[in-house]
């Protein structure tokens, strides 16, 4: 279950009333995951703030939203990247103990979490994607630290200089090993270049491939018992909500060993097709638009368990990613040569 350890960099959900969101997407093929994490900082130490620059006040939002779609036969996965400023609408839900009702709003797509934590975004992803999430898993600083250090860090490669002047990330060209707080460090950046968060969902994707090969390698995957143990650290305290049922650690134990016999040219990654920017809405600022025909294109691939990237073509991922060209690649295109 590298795929949760490697993206999700948030806390637990806000504490907000049991949510009945109303309403849902259609069924789909296959089993789609939504990895999700804030912007929370309370899970950490003081000195660890300081060391690897995760200061900053948090909003409580979804800083980090991928939805993961592993094929029915499970020999394929797709992720696709999901902008945290993405414009959404949250659909009507119920909430508190009387069941009053709040009609459907716009938001940013980060903010779903905010209002009513995860459940409340998952909702709200289905109603923007037309997929149905049966599972989500949200992690925190603290487990995505502990994670990557239980397995031995995360090998990454860069054939340019990455230097964010915010989280103090500077690796030269070439191969790192990153522990846990040096990986958080790369998963979060965002102002290595202009492509702000298009940059750092591909550098994430690209953590993803390096820590599946390499845990693949390791073994780790399908080791029960060390994968067991990965799998309690990411899930967290009891008290955290969780997207895997009561017995949370078999699921992501055997889920872990599923991704582990897919090899990374029967994986895909891509970030939901955009077309611009909306103008500015009052009380929620500028958002993303999405490409309607090229979104909606990509999520019915997704809702009827077909690759993304079409037979035949291996198309090359442009570093940095290119404001409305991005295009789905192969998970051997973001891998180290």
């Amino acid at each position: 279950m590298v795929l949760c350890a490697a993206t999700a960099v948030g806390c637990g959900a806000p504490h907000e009333s049991r949510l009945r969101p109303m309403g849902g997407a259609a069924p789909a093929a296959g089993t789609d995951i939504l990895l999700l994490g804030t912007d929370g900082r309370s899970t950490i130490t003081e000195k660890e703030r300081r060391k690897f620059h995760a200061g900053g006040f948090p909003c409580n939002c979804a800083d980090v939203m991928m939805l993961v779609h592993v094929s029915a036969k499970r020999d394929r996965v797709s992720v696709i990247g999901l902008p945290r400023d993405s414009y959404a609408t949250v659909p009507a839900y119920r909430y508190g103990p009387s069941g009053r009702q709040r009609p459907a709003h716009p938001v940013k797509l980060n903010g779903a979490y905010a209002e009513g934590g995860p459940q409340l975004l998952v909702r709200t992803v289905e109603a923007a994607t037309g997929v149905s999430v049966e599972q989500f898993l949200q992690l925190d600083f603290r487990r995505f630290i502990d994670a990557v250090d239980q397995v031995g860090g995360v090998e990454v490669c860069t054939t340019r200089r990455l230097k964010d002047p915010k989280t103090k990330l500077n690796l030269a060209p070439g191969r790192h090993l990153l522990k846990g707080g040096q990986s958080l460090q790369y998963v979060r950046s965002r102002k290595v270049d202009r492509s702000a968060d298009l940059g750092r969902i591909q550098r994430q994707q690209r953590f993803l491939v390096a820590a599946l090969e390499q845990l693949t390698a390791r073994k780790v995957l399908t080791d029960p018992a060390l994968m067991g143990r990965v799998a309690r650290t990411m899930l967290g305290p009891a008290k955290v909500e969780q997207g895997f049922g009561k017995d949370g650690a078999k699921a992501l134990v055997t889920l872990a060993a599923t991704l582990g016999k897919v090899p990374a040219t029967r994986t895909e990654f891509a970030t939901v097709p955009i077309a611009g920017f909306n103008r500015p809405m009052e009380g929620i600022g500028s958002t993303l638009r999405w490409h309607d025909a090229r979104a909606k294109a990509m999520f019915t691939k997704v809702r009827e368990d077909r690759p993304l990237v079409a037979a035949g073509t291996d198309p090359k991922a442009a570093d940095p990613p290119v404001f409305g060209k991005d295009v789905p690649v192969r998970g051997n295109r973001l891998a180290c040569p």
